[in-house]
C-alpha cells in the first residue's frame, strides 16, 4: 500500500503555524520541509536507538521526496549519531557535533533535523542556534513528553557537571512535526512519563481537556500500548483513525496548544510562561535527589500533588479537585507520593528529607531572590494568578513533612461549626450499589479520600460503571452498567483499603469469563492489607461454588477469582459474621445479582459485630430498588433483580470522623457544631456524643440532623466505669483519649475507663486496641487489655508529655486522628507520624485543625520511616540511653599499621557506605603531598592543619560516611577535643587496636612506608591515652599468627573481618533487636553458658561443642586471669573479648560479678568494676551485667554509655533470706527496673520444693503483660535446680568440658531439655523427609544425631509417597508435627498444600523445608528453601582461599540445569556474584532456567564453544550440580578451572564422595566443597529453623563421614 496523504492538524505558536500533528507524517514532513526551507545541506541528529527505528527509512524517503522536488543539483544529508541519554546532553557532544558540521563543510545555509526525545530536541538546538551564529533547524520529538513539552518554546540548554540545563539559548524551530504514530514504538513506562506533561496542562488551563483524560484514560493508554493495526497506516487518514487514536490526537493537541499559547504571550518566561511549571517547583526538587531511578513525568506527577495540597491548604483549592487530579495521575499509572509501591521498588529505601528537598528548592532557577514561586491551582482548570505564585517555607515544608506537631489549643476559642466529610462507609457502598444499577446516579456529598479513590479505580478497571464529574468536582455522575462487568486487564491493587477490599471480592465473583483463557481476576494491597483476614468471606463464597485462590498467606490477600459463566449462584450461604460486618455487606450487596436462585444468608458464629453497618447497606439497597427480607436467627432473604439507580443519592457526613472535632470541645472545654450529623444519621456513630460525651460530663444538644457538643473546664471529664462500644467501634479510639485525661467527680474515687464490644477493632488498618495501649503509653497513661476492649486510666493532664519519638500512627487514620485530639492539651507539641494517612476518611484534617479550630500545626521530619508493619504492637522496653545515632559518621583511628584504611573500607563496603580518608583529602584539597607539606611547613603546622582537615570533614559527612584517620592526629589538642565533641554530639569513634609487635612485624616488613623517628613502642606509650580518651568504642584486631593486613594468611585475616562486622552490627544497629525470620521458629527456653575458664584461648577449638544448645556465652571477667604477669588486665579482657566474637558467632553476655554476689571481683573495687563494664561497651558486646547493688550515680555512668548494647539488671540472694513472695524480692524487682534496662535477672536460694514453685509465680506475674521486660528467674543450690528447668529466658548453664560451675546447681542445656520434656514442657515431636525414592537419605541420620546431642525429644523419620498425597498433608497438619525436608519429586507439589511460602522459595521456585509457625493459636505451615543456604556459606566460608577479593567482582559458573541449579544459581546472586553464567550440555533447559531469574538478576547461558572462551579469561566460583554418577568429560574439562587462578569449586552431589569434578578442581589448586559438606550446611540451616537451635555440627559430619567411608 502507498503511504496515504496523511490528515494532520496545525497549531499556531508565535504566529505561525509552525506545529503539525498527525499520525504517520514522516513523509509529510520531508516534504514541507523542502518546499518551505530549503538549504543546501540537511543534517539529521539523533541517537542509536532512533538510528535503528527510523533513519533509514528517513534516509529513503528524503532522497526519494528531494529527487521529486528538485529540478537542479539535489542537496545533500548528512547524519550524526549520538548515544541515548542525558549524558550526551554537555558541552562535549555539543563541540563534537559543531565539528562535524564543520568536517563537512557546512555553512549558515544548512538545516538541521532534531530527531529524538528532549536530550535531542535541547541539545540540537543549541548547536543551531550557535553554529555560524545560528542556522534553522526542525524538531522532529519521539517521546510524548518531547511533544508535548521540550519541542516547543524554543528552550534549548545542555547540562554541566553542577546543574541541569544551566546554559542555553532561546531559539525557536522552524517547524515541530507530531507523529502520534511513532509512541507506538515507546516502552509503557516513557509513554506514562509524557502524560504528566498533558494531565498538567489541562490541570492548569482547561476543565473540558481534564475531563476528556479523566474519563478516556483507557482509550488514551490502549491507542498507544494497544494500538490497532487492520490497516497498514492505521490512523494516518481520518477514515483509518480510531475511535482511540482521535482521542490521543485531541489530547495531545490540546496540551500542545495551552504550551503554543503561554509561549506566543511570554517567550522569555517572564510571567504567564510560569504557569506551565505546575508540579515542577517540587517536582525537579524530588527529580534532583533520586534522578535517574524516577522519570520527570513521575517527579512532576507526584510534585503536582503536593503542589495540590499546597493550594489546598492556603485555602485555593477543594479536596474535591485535588482528588480528582489524584485519580487521573493514577489512572495513567504515574505515581502520586513518593510512597507508592512504584516509586519503592525504583528508588528502594531512598528517602528524600524535608531539608534536602528545600535546599533544591533554593536554587530553583524560577525563584524571584528568596521568594519560592509556585503555580497554584484554584480548581481544575484554573489557576490562582497567571503566573506562579509567591509561597512560605513554613508552608512548604508543613505539606512535604511526613509528620506533623499538633500544638496545645489556645484557651478561650470561640465556637466553632465544622463539617465533616463524607461518611467512608456510604461513599464505598454508594458506589457499588449505583456502579451495579441501571442507569444515571447523581452522588453529592462523596468522600474524595485514598479509600474511595482506590474503589473508583476498581470499578472503573473492572468496567462496572463510568463516571464523570460535574459541579467542579461536588458531583459525580455513575453510569451504572447494571451488573456488566469484564476481567481487569491487571491485579486490582487496593492499598489498606479494607471496605474496598471485602466488597470487591464478592463484586469480583459476578464478573463472567473473558474471550482469553484462563484469564483471572487480582485483588491485592499493601502489607497490612495482606494480613487482614478475608477468610470468612472467601470460605462462604466457595461453598456457594465460586473459585478463589489465596496466592500467599492463606486467609488474606491476595486472591485470585476464577470466573464463571454463573457467577454468584446464590441459594442459602452460611457467613461467620463475628469478625467483620463487611463480609455480610459484601454478599448482600452482590446478592440480588445471584443467578441460579434467590440469596438467603445466615449468620453463623455467635455474636454478630458492628450490626449498625448491616442495617445501613440494607437501608441503602432499598434505595436502590432492593427490599431485603429481614428473618429470624439473623437470616437475610435478598431477591433476584437489579438496581434502578435513583437520579440523585446524598451520602451523608461520616459519623466517627465527627467524633475529633466534637471531642476537640470536649476536652478544650469549648463548643463545636457538626451540621450534618444528627440522631437521624444511618451511622451507629451518631451516638457518640449522647452515649459517651454526654456522661463524661458534656452538654450534648442533638436534633436529626446535626450536634452539638459543649465541653466541661478542661482537666474535668469524667470516667466512664463502663461502655459498650458494639454499634460504634470506631470511635473507641477517640473515647479512649478522652479517658485517658478524665477526673472522678468525688476525689480518691476510680478514676477508671472500661470499654468493652469493639473486639473487631484488632482486625482494623491495625491492631487498633494494642495501638492505643502502646502510644497512650509513651505519654505516661496506664492501660490494659481485655477479650473484648481496652481499660484506660485518667490522668492529670500536666502528668501527661508528649513522646520524643512522636506517635506511631501504623498507618491508621484512625489512630492518627485521636491522637491529635489528645494533643490540644498535652504541654508542649505532639509529633504525629505518617500524617497522610488521614487521606483515607480526612484529606483536610490538619488543614481544618489549624484553619478551623484554631490548632497551631508545625512540620517535623524525622528522617526515613521505620517499619510500620509491627502490627502487633509489641510494646518496647524502658527508655533507652543512647550514646551513638546509628547512622552517625564512624571515624576509625589507632596506630599505624593497625589496620585502619583496610578496615575502614571493609566497614564502608559492610556499611553501604562512602569512605573518606583524611590524608588523601588533606593532599586532595591542598593540592601536595604530605611529605612535601611536612618538608616546607614542619610537623606543627601539619599537625594543625591536619586538625582543620578532620573538622571539615565531620562538618561535611556527619552521617553514613566512614572516615579513617593518620595515626598521629591525637597528638594535637584540637583534633582531640574535636572527637570528643563529636562523641558528644551521638558520633561514633572508633579505636581500632592492635598487638604492638604485631604492627612492629608488619612495618618491618613494609619497606614503602617512612618508619617513625623514634621506637614504634615509645609512641605507643605516648598515644595510648589519647587514643582511649578519644573514642567511645574500641575494637581488638585479634588474631593467631597475624602478621598484617596483607598477611600471607587471607583466612586469618578473614575471621577477623568476620569479627569486625559482628561488631559493627552492634553499633549501629540503632537499638533495634534482630528480628526472627518469619520460616524460623522462635527457641524456648533460651540458655547462656558461663564461660569460668582463666584464660579461653585452650578452649577455643571446642567452643562449638561447649556452647550446643546455647543461644548467649557468659564472659566471666572476674574470673578471667592473665598468663602474662607484665601485662595490662585490660589488654587481656580485650583480647579475650575479640577472641570469643571471633570463634563463635553467639552473642557475648559480658558479667563482671562482684564477691558479695557469687562472683570473685572485690566489693571494694567498685571503680575498677566501672571501668571495665565501660570497656565492655566501648568493644560492643551484646549484653552486658549490671549489679543494682552498685551506687546509682555509677549505674547512671554505665548507663550513660550504653549504645546499642542490651543491659541486664541482675541481683543475687547470696544469702538465701528472701522469699520469692516477699515485699523484699519485690523491692528488689523495682530497684532492678528503675534502671531501665532491656532484661532483669533476680537469683534466689532453694531450701524447699516451694520456693521453685514460688519463683515460677513470681515470673509470672511479672512477664504476663505486653511490656513486660525479659526475666531470668531462678533458684541456686540442688534444690532450686527445678526452677532452672522452669525458666524460660537465658538460663545459665554448664558444660562437663568447664573446669568450674559457674554457680551452684547449675544444668547443662540438655538436661534441663531432657527435664522439661519429662515435666511436659517440651513435648515430643515428629520430623520427616517426603519424597522418592529416599531409603538411602542421609537425612535422618544427620536430625537425629543432632536431636539425641542437644537432648530434644524430637523423631526424624522418612515418609515416601509418590505424590503429595493426603498422608503428606495429614503428617503435616498433625498436632506434634515439628518439621519436614522436601525431595524430589514433591519440591513444587507441596506448595499447594502450605499456607505460606518465603521470598527465597519463590525466587528459587521449590521447598525443600517445611516449618511450622505458630500464630496466634494457629499453626501456620511455611515453606522454605535451604538447599541455597547450604552452598552460599559453604562458598562464604572458603573464599578466603581465593585470588579476588570482592564477590561482586567475581565471576561465578553453575554447571548443570536440574532443580538445584536453581538454588545454586540463587545463592551466587545473594553473595553479591554480579556475572552469572550457567552451561548444560542442553542449551534450551539452561536458557529455560536463566529466563526464571530475569526479574530478578541476569542469567548468561553459555554453549560448549562459549565456555571454554569464558574459562579462558576465568571463573572464581563454579558449582557443580550434575549427579556425580553420569559420564561428565563430555560436559567439562580441566580448563573450565582456568590456568592460575585459584577459586573455590563446589559439588551438590555427594555419591561419590570424590567425583571427576572435585578431582580436577583439587589438581587446578582449587578449594573445594565435597556434596556431603553442602549436605549438612543445608541441614543445619533446616533444624535452625525447625528448632530455633543450632545443631551439633561436629557429631553430624562425624556420622555423615562414616557413612560415606563405608559406602566408598
Amino acid at each position: 500500500m502507498s503511504h496515504p496523504n496523511p490528515h494532520i492538524q496545525k497549531v499556531s505558536i508565535l504566529g505561525s503555524e509552525t506545529i503539525i500533528l498527525g499520525f504517520h507524517i514522516f513523509d509529510y514532513l520531508l516534504r514541507d520541509t523542502l518546499t518551505n526551507f530549503k538549504a543546501s545541506t540537511y543534517v539529521v541528529v539523533t541517537d542509536t536507538n532512533l538510528q535503528k527505528l527510523y533513519l533509514d527509512r528517513f534516509l529513503a524517503s528524503f532522497h526519494k521526496i528531494s529527487q521529486e522536488l528538485s529540478s537542479g543539483t539535489l542537496p545533500r544529508l548528512l547524519t550524526y549519531v549520538i548515544p541515548p541519554g542525558e549524558e550526551s546532553k554537555s558541552r562535549a557532544v555539543k563541540a563534537e557535533i559543531e565539528d562535524y558540521f564543520l568536517a563537512q563543510g557546512c555553512t549558515r545555509d544548512t538545516l538541521v533535523f532534531a530527531m529524538g526525545g528532549g536530550v535531542i530536541g535541547d541539545l540540537v538546538g543549541f548547536v543551531a542556534a550557535t553554529f555560524m551564529r545560528g542556522i534553522p533547524f526542525v524538531q522532529v520529538p519521539t517521546t510524548l513528553l518531547a511533544m508535548v513539552d521540550s519541542s516547543i518554546g524554543g528552550k534549548t540548554a545542555i547540562d554541566t557537571p553542577m546543574a541541569k540545563n544551566p546554559i542555553g539559548a532561546f531559539w525557536q524551530p522552524k517547524r515541530i512535526f507530531i507523529d502520534l504514530a511513532v509512541l507506538e514504538t515507546l516502552p509503557e513506562r516513557e509513554f506514562v512519563n509524557g502524560m504528566a506533561e498533558v494531565i498538567k496542562t489541562a490541570a492548569i488551563w482547561n476543565h473540558d481537556d481534564f475531563v476528556l483524560l479523566e474519563n478516556g484514560a483507557e482509550a488514551i493508554r490502549d491507542a498507544v500500548l494497544k494500538p490497532v493495526r487492520n490497516v497498514e497506516f492505521q490512523g494516518a487518514t481520518l477514515e483509518s483513525r480510531t475511535a482511540a487514536q482521535q482521542l490521543l490526537l485531541q489530547v495531545v493537541m490540546a496540551s500542545v496548544a495551552v504550551k503554543s499559547y503561554v509561549v506566543t504571550h511570554d517567550e522569555r518566561e517572564t510571567g504567564m510562561r510560569g504557569l506551565l511549571n505546575f508540579g515542577h517547583s517540587i517536582g525537579h526538587a524530588i527529580e534532583g535527589l533520586v534522578t535517574p531511578k524516577l522519570l520527570h513525568g513521575e517527579c512532576v506527577a507526584i510534585g503536582m500533588i503536593k503542589e495540590a495540597e499546597i493550594a489546598r491548604h492556603c485555602g485555593y483549592l477543594s479536596q474535591v479537585a485535588v482528588g480528582r487530579l489524584t485519580r487521573c495521575i493514577q489512572a495513567y499509572g504515574l505515581p502520586v507520593t513518593m510512597e507508592d509501591k512504584f516509586v519503592k521498588n525504583h528508588i528502594g529505601n531512598q528517602y528524600c528529607s524535608v531539608d534536602e528537598l528545600m535546599q533544591v528548592l533554593r536554587v530553583d532557577k524560577k525563584n524571584m531572590g528568596s521568594q519560592k514561586r509556585i503555580v497554584m491551582l484554584s480548581g481544575i482548570g484554573q489557576t490562582l494568578e497567571q503566573k506562579p505564585s509567591n509561597i512560605s517555607d513554613d508552608i512548604i515544608r508543613k505539606v512535604l513533612a511526613a509528620s506533623t506537631v499538633v500544638h496545645p489549643r489556645p484557651i478561650n476559642q470561640p465556637a466553632v461549626t465544622l463539617s465533616p466529610p463524607g461518611s467512608k462507609s456510604i461513599s464505598n457502598r454508594a458506589l457499588v450499589l449505583a456502579a451495579l444499577g441501571q442507569g444515571t446516579c447523581r452522588l453529592t456529598g462523596l468522600l474524595h479520600s485514598d479509600d474511595t479513590q482506590v474503589m473508583l479505580t476498581a470499578l472503573t478497571k473492572l468496567g462496572a460503571a463510568t463516571f464523570e464529574w460535574e459541579n467542579n468536582g461536588d458531583t459525580l455522575i455513575v453510569h451504572g452498567n447494571g451488573g456488566k462487568m469484564l476481567i481487569p486487564d491487571s491485579e486490582l491493587y487496593l492499598g489498606n483499603a479494607g471496605t474496598a477490599a471485602r466488597f470487591l471480592t464478592t463484586v469480583s465473583v459476578l464478573v463472567p469469563p473473558s474471550s482469553i483463557p484462563g484469564q483471572k481476576t487480582i485483588l491485592t494491597g499493601n502489607a497490612r492489607m495482606k494480613q487482614r483476614p478475608i477468610a470468612p468471606l472467601v470460605d462462604a463464597l466457595t461453598a456457594n461454588g465460586s473459585e478463589l485462590k489465596y496466592m500467599e498467606a492463606q486467609g488474606c490477600l491476595p486472591l485470585e477469582v476464577t470466573p464463571f459463566s454463573h457467577g454468584l449462584a446464590g441459594g442459602e450461604i452460611q457467613l461467620a459474621a463475628s469478625i467483620s460486618s463487611q463480609y455480610v455487606s459484601s454478599i448482600l450487596l452482590c446478592a440480588p445479582y445471584a443467578t441460579k436462585e434467590p440469596v438467603t444468608l445466615v449468620l453463623t458464629g455467635g455474636q454478630v459485630i458492628s450490626q449498625p453497618y448491616i442495617d445501613m447497606t440494607i437501608a441503602m439497597m432499598k434505595s436502590f430498588g432492593v427490599d431485603v427480607e429481614v428473618l429470624p436467627n439473623n437470616t437475610y432473604r435478598i431477591p433476584q433483580g437489579h438496581y434502578v439507580n435513583p437520579a440523585a443519592y446524598l451520602v451523608e457526613a461520616d459519623a466517627s470522623s465527627a467524633t475529633y472535632p466534637l471531642a476537640i470541645a470536649a476536652i478544650t472545654g469549648t463548643t463545636c457544631t457538626v451540621p450534618n450529623i444528627g440522631s437521624a444519621s444511618l451511622q451507629g456513630d451518631a451516638g457518640f456524643a449522647v452515649n459517651v460525651l454526654r456522661p463524661m460530663g458534656c452538654i450534648v444538644v442533638q436534633t436529626e440532623t446535626s450536634t452539638t457538643v459543649t465541653g466541661p473546664a478542661i482537666g474535668t471529664l469524667k470516667p466512664l466505669a463502663h461502655i459498650d462500644m458494639e454499634t460504634m467501634t470506631d470511635a473507641f479510639l477517640t473515647a479512649s483519649v478522652l479517658a485517658a485525661v478524665t477526673q472522678p467527680a468525688t476525689p480518691g474515687a476510680e478514676n477508671i475507663t472500661r470499654i468493652s464490644g469493639i473486639a473487631n477493632q484488632r482486625v482494623k488498618e491495625c491492631n487498633r486496641i494494642a495501638a492505643m495501649m502502646h502510644e497512650l503509653g509513651k505519654f505516661g497513661v496506664t492501660t490494659s487489655e481485655t477479650s473484648d476492649g481496652i481499660i484506660v486510666h485518667g490522668h492529670d493532664i500536666a502528668s501527661l508529655s508528649p513522646p520524643k519519638d512522636g506517635v506511631k500512627c501504623y498507618d491508621d487514620h484512625r489512630v492518627a486522628m485521636s491522637f491529635s485530639v489528645l494533643a490540644t492539651v498535652v504541654p508542649g507539641g505532639t509529633i504525629i507520624r505518617e500524617k497522610k494517612c488521614v487521606e483515607k476518611t480526612w484529606p483536610t484534617w490538619w488543614d481544618d485543625l489549624e484553619s478551623k479550630l484554631g490548632v497551631r500545626i508545625t512540620d517535623a521530619d524525622l528522617g526515613a520511616p521505620s517499619d510500620h508493619h509491627d502490627y502487633e504492637v509489641k510494646s518496647s522496653s524502658s527508655r533507652k540511653s543512647v550514646s551513638s545515632k546509628s547512622d552517625a559518621t564512624i571515624v576509625v583511628i589507632g596506630m599505624r599499621g593497625a589496620g585502619k584504611t583496610s578496615m575502614g573500607r571493609f566497614a564502608a563496603r559492610t556499611l553501604k557506605r562512602p569512605f573518606e580518608d583524611v590524608d588523601q583529602y588533606f593532599e586532595k584539597t591542598l593540592s601536595t603531598t604530605i611529605p612535601e607539606f611536612i618538608k616546607e611547613h614542619g610537623w606543627s603546622v601539619f599537625r594543625e592543619q591536619e586538625a582543620k582537615m578532620l573538622t571539615e570533614l565531620l562538618a561535611k559527612y556527619p552521617t553514613k560516611h566512614v572516615i579513617s584517620c593518620g595515626g598521629g592526629i591525637v597528638e594535637t589538642a584540637s583534633s582531640r577535643e574535636a572527637f570528643k565533641e563529636y562523641i558528644a554530639q551521638g558520633g561514633v569513634v572508633l579505636h581500632l587496636v592492635r598487638n604492638i609487635n604485631e604492627i612492629e612485624t608488619y612495618l618491618n616488613r613494609d619497606t614503602t612506608r617512612p618508619m617513625y623517628g623514634e621506637s614504634m613502642r615509645d609512641v605507643w606509650a605516648r598515644r595510648e591515652a589519647w587514643y582511649r580518651e578519644c573514642c567511645n568504642y574500641e575494637f581488638v584486631v585479634a588474631g593467631q599468627q597475624l602478621k598484617g593486613v596483607e598477611a600471607e594468611d587471607a583466612k586469618e585475616w578473614t575471621l577477623v573481618e568476620s569479627n569486625f562486622e559482628r561488631f559493627l552490627k552492634v553499633i549501629t544497629r540503632g537499638g533495634k533487636n534482630k528480628r526472627t525470620s518469619r520460616s524460623q521458629v522462635v527457641a524456648k527456653p533460651t540458655f547462656f553458658l558461663s564461660l569460668t575458664f582463666p584464660d579461653i584461648s585452650p578452649a577455643l577449638p571446642h567452643l562449638s561443642k561447649l556452647t550446643l544448645g546455647s543461644d548467649v556465652i557468659e564472659l566471666r571477667v572476674d574470673l578471667l586471669k592473665s598468663s602474662d604477669a607484665s601485662g595490662v588486665f585490660r589488654d587481656h579482657v580485650a583480647q579475650q573479648v575479640s577472641l570469643l566474637r571471633r570463634h563463635s558467632d553467639l552473642p557475648i553476655l559480658y558479667t563482671v560479678r562482684s564477691v558479695s554476689q557469687g562472683g570473685q571481683w572485690p566489693d571494694k573495687d567498685i571503680d575498677g568494676m566501672v571501668s571495665l563494664l565501660k570497656d565492655g561497651l566501648e568493644w560492643g558486646v551484646e549484653y552486658l551485667d549490671v549489679e543494682i547493688g552498685l551506687p546509682r550515680n555509677r549505674i547512671d555512668e554505665i548507663m550513660a554509655s550504653k549504645g546499642n548494647t542490651l543491659i541486664v539488671a541482675s541481683w543475687h540472694d547470696c544469702k538465701g533470706t528472701v522469699r520469692w513472695n516477699s515485699d523484699a524480692m519485690e523491692t528488689q524487682y523495682k530497684l532492678a527496673h528503675s534502671i531501665s534496662p532491656d532484661v532483669i535477672k533476680l537469683i534466689g536460694t532453694a531450701t524447699s520444693m516451694k520456693d521453685n514453685f514460688d519463683c515460677s509465680e513470681f515470673a509470672t506475674k511479672h512477664t504476663s503483660k505486653a511490656d513486660d521486660l525479659p526475666l531470668i528467674a531462678m533458684n541456686m543450690g540442688a534444690q532450686g535446680q527445678l526452677s532452672r528447668v522452669l525458666n524460660n529466658y537465658l538460663t545459665p548453664v554448664t558444660h562437663k568440658l568447664l573446669p568450674v560451675k559457674a554457680a551452684p546447681g547449675q544444668l547443662t542445656a540438655r538436661d534441663i531439655l531432657i527435664a522439661r520434656n519429662a515435666v511436659g514442657l517440651l513435648p515430643s515431636k515428629q520430623f520427616y523427609i517426603f519424597g522418592t525414592p529416599i531409603r538411602q537419605s542421609l537425612s535422618p541420620l544427620m536430625h537425629n544425631t543432632s536431636f539425641q546431642s542437644l537432648g530434644l525429644p524430637y523423631t526424624y523419620g522418612l515418609h515416601e509417597t509418590e505424590t503429595v498425597d493426603e498422608s503428606v498433608v495429614a503428617k503435616m497438619r498433625s498436632k506434634d508435627f515439628g518439621g519436614a525436608s522436601v525431595t524430589i519429586p514433591h519440591k513444587l507439589d507441596i506448595i499447594s498444600k502450605l499456607d505460606e511460602i518465603t521470598e527465597e522459595a519463590k525466587a528459587i521456585g521449590a521447598v525443600n523445608t517445611v516449618v511450622p509457625i505458630e500464630q496466634e493459636g494457629k499453626t501456620i505451615l511455611v515453606g522454605d528453601n535451604t538447599d541455597w543456604l547450604g552452598i552460599y556459606y559453604q562458598i562464604e566460608h572458603n573464599l578466603s582461599s581465593t585470588s579476588v577479593a570482592q564477590p561482586q567482582k567475581m565471576r561465578g559458573l553453575v554447571i548443570g540445569a536440574g532443580g538445584t541449579s536453581r538454588a545454586a544459581l540463587y545463592a551466587l546472586h545473594r553473595l553479591g556474584v554480579e556475572d552469572i553464567s550457567i552451561f548444560n550440555r542442553t542449551v534450551v533447559k539452561a536458557q529455560a532456567v536463566a529466563d526464571s531469574f530475569k526479574d530478578l538478576f541476569a542469567v548468561k547461558v553459555l554453549s560448549s564453544s562459549k565456555l571454554l572462551k569464558g574459562a579462558s579469561s576465568g571463573f572464581d566460583l563454579v558449582v557443580s550440580t550434575v549427579p556425580g554418577t553420569i559420564e561428565s568429560a563430555s560436559l567439562f574439562d580441566e580448563s573450565v578451572f582456568g590456568s592460575g587462578k585459584k577459586g573455590v569449586a563446589v559439588e551438590l552431589a555427594y555419591t561419590p564422595r570424590f567425583t571427576r569434578f572435585l578431582k580436577l578442581a583439587q589438581q587446578a589448586g582449587w578449594t573445594t566443597v565435597e556434596g556431603g559438606q553442602v549436605l549438612v550446611e543445608q541441614g543445619g540451616w533446616q533444624a535452625l529453623k525447625w528448632v530455633g537451635r543450632l545443631w551439633d555440627l561436629e557429631s553430624v559430619q562425624q556420622q555423615m563421614d562414616l557413612v560415606q567411608a563405608n559406602r566408598e
